[in-house]
């Protein structure tokens, strides 16, 4: 299929195959049984419906004290397991062959998890794109402007499909409205791992 490309919003639909999704999940798994899944909290103080882990040097954290980046696991203590060669593999493709990323922040959606609409700005400097990686369970992803109050629209994101924010989208707001279950066998008992690989610290 061919890419499609708006504004510096770049989606490869079914760049990676059903094997490359499956070795992919299988690594994401492994790391995920040293860095468990957690729901974290906003500043205010509400429980996230997304369960979150990260690889990496670093990996991003939601409390009372508020969005940033910190170098071990929130509940472990441990520091984040790394990146797995296939995302290091893609970023060096699609998203900067010369400086490698130092984040890989790794969600887990249920049937019922929401993300709602976002920038992501807690990272040094915005000239690196986010690279982000669909796993599982379809998700209807909505996109807007550099605004809040931008117009959006929606696109379905499958299993195996990788998007680029970067240039003049890599602060557009983006959320995901719902999650189709039942839409991919990939993840035993159904939800979907979405991975966004970025560089948090300065080049």
């Amino acid at each position: 299929m061919t890419p499609a490309s708006t504004s510096g919003f770049r989606l490869l639909p079914g760049r990676l195959d059903l094997d490359a999704q499956q070795g992919l999940l299988d690594e994401v798994m492994a790391r995920v049984a040293v860095a468990p899944f957690v729901r974290q909290v906003t500043p205010g103080g509400k429980p996230m419906s997304v369960a979150m882990t990260s690889f990496g040097a670093l990996g991003w954290t939601t409390d009372l004290a508020g969005y940033r980046y910190e170098r071990r696991h929130p509940a472990t203590g441990a520091p984040w397991p790394d990146i797995p060669a296939a995302l290091l593999d893609l970023w060096a493709e699609l998203a900067d062959p010369r400086t490698p990323p130092d984040a890989c922040l790794v969600n887990f959606y249920n049937a019922e998890a929401r993300m709602s609409l976002h920038q992501d700005r807690d990272e040094a400097d915005f000239g690196f794109p986010v690279l982000s990686v669909s796993l599982g369970d379809t998700a209807v992803f909505r996109i807007g402007g550099t605004r809040r109050g931008d117009p959006t629209r929606s696109v379905r994101l499958a299993s195996g499909d990788v998007c680029l924010l970067a240039g003049d989208a890599r602060l557009i707001h983006h959320g995901v409205d719902r999650i189709l279950p039942g839409s991919s066998r990939l993840i035993p008992g159904g939800g979907r791992i979405n991975l966004t690989v970025r560089r948090a610290e300065p080049g």
